[in-house]
Order: C-alpha cells, then structure tokens, then sequence
C-alpha cells in the first residue's frame, strides 16, 4: 500500500505527466465506436514517475459490441458494471486493491440502494477490500434509459519500487 507522502513524491518529482487512453476491447467497447459516437476515453493512465494513476470513465452494463446488458435487472447490470472496470483495471495491471475513489450513479437511488449496497458489499467482500474505496451514491439519469446504474473510479499504484529516503 503506497502512503499519501509517496503519491506526492512521485507527483511533485514528475517533470512530465503521460497520458495513455485504456481499453478493454473484450469487455466493452470504446464509445467513439457507437453507432452515434460519444466522445471520450474509457479511461485515462497518468503517469507521474512511478505513479501511476488510472481515471475510469463512467461504466455501466455495456457489451464487447457497445449493447446493453441485462435490461431491467438490476443485480446483473451491477455485476457486469464491475467486471467491465475490472477488466479495464487488469489491462493496465491494477486490481480493485489500487482503487480509492468511486462515484456510483443509479438511476432510482430509493428503489435500488439498498440492492445496490448488497451486491457491492459482497463483491468488495469477494476481491477482499480493506480499506474500502471512497466513494459517493448519486441519482441521475443515465446516458440509456435501460441502464439503472454507472460507475466510474479512480485507482493508484506504484510501477516500481518505493523510493528510498
């Protein structure tokens, strides 16, 4: 576990930041290829010495060929929600141990909260949490109306080994 020190070390001694978008093309598509693009990156990789950063756009239930999964249940678009960060997160070899910050939007946050609380609680459980990610729940309506919910993340971690004092 890297400390807040080491994040700013790694940030303040950076002279250059580099930027690479990440995909995971087995899991979801980019969006730039829907049939009516959008235009932004699954997510972004900063690199800042031995730092590195991942900022994961918005993730809902979006298929290999950019369909919508599991219309209407809940649980199961929650589950394919995380496989598809997860999956973002293995491509740049992170696992959800380097997250530490989520914003969970849900479509209905009274009808679906305490649904959606269970089945992170026990996917946070199955990829052994501790500490848990920061995180917010917000109401919003969603880019599809057949989604009900998206979450996007922020991840950290170290390439290398930790400086020496």
């Amino acid at each position: 576990m890297m400390s807040i020190a080491e994040v700013l070390e790694g940030i303040m001694s950076t002279v250059t930041i580099e930027k690479k978008a990440v995909c995971a093309p087995r899991a979801l598509n980019e969006a730039y290829d829907y049939e009516r693009p959008s235009s932004f990156s699954r997510a972004l990789r900063l690199e800042f010495g031995n730092v590195v950063v991942l900022l994961i756009s918005g993730t809902a239930s979006i298929g290999a060929n950019g369909e919508t999964l599991h219309v209407g249940d809940f649980r199961a678009q929650l589950r394919r929600t995380f496989d598809n960060i997860t999956a973002l997160l293995e491509s740049e070899g992170a696992t959800w141990k380097d997250m530490v910050r989520t914003t969970c939007y849900l479509r209905d946050i009274e009808r679906d909260y305490a649904e959606f609380n269970e089945g992170r609680t026990a996917f946070y459980r199955e990829q052994e949490l501790d500490p848990l990610p920061a995180s917010t729940g917000i109401q919003a309506i969603l880019c599809r109306p057949e989604l009900l919910v998206e979450i996007e993340g922020i991840a950290v971690f170290r390439t290398g080994p930790p400086s020496e004092e």
